[in-house]
């Protein structure tokens, strides 16, 4: 399942022209091959990771393994938040304050050509890169040389509530998404709140949607990147929003993580979502056989809608103070062990050696929906357009709210343009 991914992915990302990361490794699980001192007695290695990556138990075993391995040291596991994190990131790499960070493969290129990401060229190797497959590998990777470390990929999947639409007298899935408004209006017709969750700045999900129609969000002209929300792709791809989320109560000037949808699924309002495979609620929350997944649907039976490719690269900061530490944690991120781990929770890790492990309900459904997907420009500037205020965002708020499309587009194109042509 997972070369079938990878596939999908290498496939998928000529849509814009650039791949989505991934990779392999090897299963020595040893530290970086750099020297390291008599001890480390005093040393703590900060790393920040993302809300919602890194499962508590895998937090648990890599701070075991890291502190067992390098005697002394302490790991300091930091979990930040998305909103916002462009600007403390910039801010933390320029103070020293973190020594390992998880960056989006859409910010990586940003962070590595400010010079605030150590160069790993060098320690690839070492790491297992010889193992990574270049496709899967390029948004680690800048002007040749190499930035980060692949972690995972995941794409967005509807998800579910099962008991709601057994009530409404919904027996089978959609295949389409005629069939899926139809059950949306089921839903609704049954009492349930929100048919579907969609705050009107999910912009992931219409990027996805963008892309399923081959535009893009951003087209290049010669060596310059201008906003395409003009394209008759995005104003179709909008249509298709736009419906959605006119079964949703959730607000039109917000985004998924505010509130943070995971946490309003469970109870029991909500007939679906679209989000990635840890916003789906634990067992704890609601009955796992009550929870279920499926792509979302397009025009057509024969295909999904499109997705945004996200995933997630280890980077160190070149700042840090304790290098040599934060290559060993890297290379035991990276290990079978606990890439295995990140696959059982249905995420899709960079070890094509554990393919078996992605067969989680979200992982079925999140394998063919990428065939229709794509990621954002390779290039540095990108990271100026997510940052906060981000223009897509706005736009899409904006025309949610009432105002014209056309002449809207028009005006966050503008603003995309202008920060795509900004140096970083």
């Amino acid at each position: 399942m997972k070369r079938q991914l990878i596939a999908a992915v290498g496939v998928a990302a000529m849509v814009v022209g650039v791949a989505a990361c991934g990779s392999s490794a090897k299963k020595d699980d040893t530290a970086g091959s750099s020297s390291k001192p008599a001890n480390y007695n005093g040393k703590t290695l900060n790393v920040w990771l993302m809300d919602g990556s890194a499962p508590q138990a895998w937090q648990d075993g890599i701070k075991t393994d890291f502190e067992s391995q390098f005697q002394g040291a302490k790991l300091n596991i930091q979990i930040q938040k998305w909103d916002g994190i462009g600007q403390k990131i910039t801010t933390a790499l320029s103070e020293g304050s973190v020594d390992v960070l998880e960056v989006g493969n859409t910010q990586t290129a940003g962070y590595a050509a400010t010079g605030g990401l150590l160069d790993l060229t060098s320690a690839k190797a070492d790491l297992g890169g010889a193992d990574w497959a270049p496709n899967l590998n390029a948004s680690s990777v800048l002007d040749g040389k190499q930035y980060a470390a692949p972690w995972y990929f995941a794409n967005r999947v509807v998800i579910y509530n099962k008991a709601l639409w057994t009530k409404a007298g919904i027996t089978a899935t959609p295949k389409t998404l005629d069939e899926y408004y139809g059950d949306l209006d089921k839903l609704k017709a049954s009492g349930v709140q929100d048919p579907i969750y969609l705050p009107g700045q999910e912009w992931y999900t219409y990027f996805g949607l963008i892309a399923g129609n081959n535009g893009q969000i951003a087209k290049q002209n010669g060596s310059k990147w201008a906003g395409n929300l003009e394209s008759p792709e995005a104003k179709d791809a909008f249509a298709t929003y736009q419906k959605l989320q006119s079964y949703s109560t959730a607000p039109k000037d917000k985004d998924e993580a505010t509130p943070q949808q995971s946490t309003l699924f469970p109870k029991g309002t909500i007939g679906s979502m679209i989000g990635l495979g840890w916003e789906a609620p634990a067992p704890k929350d609601m009955p796992a056989d009550q929870v279920g997944y499926f792509p979302l649907p397009g025009k057509t039976a024969d295909k999904p809608s499109g997705v945004f490719l996200g995933g997630s690269n280890l980077a160190i900061a070149q700042a840090s103070k304790n290098q040599d530490l934060a290559k060993g944690f890297l290379k035991i991120a990276m290990s079978d062990k606990f890439e295995g781990q990140m696959a059982s929770t249905g995420l899709v890790p960079n070890k094509t050696s554990l393919d078996a492990l992605a067969t989680t309900d979200y992982a079925k459904a999140a394998i063919p929906a990428s065939a229709s997907g794509a990621t954002t420009p390779n290039i540095p500037a990108w990271s100026n357009v997510e940052n906060t205020p981000n223009p897509i965002k706005d736009f899409l708020a904006a025309v949610l709210q009432g105002a014209d499309y056309d002449s809207t587009a028009k005006k966050y194109d503008d603003q995309i343009t202008q920060r795509l042509g900004q140096s970083q």
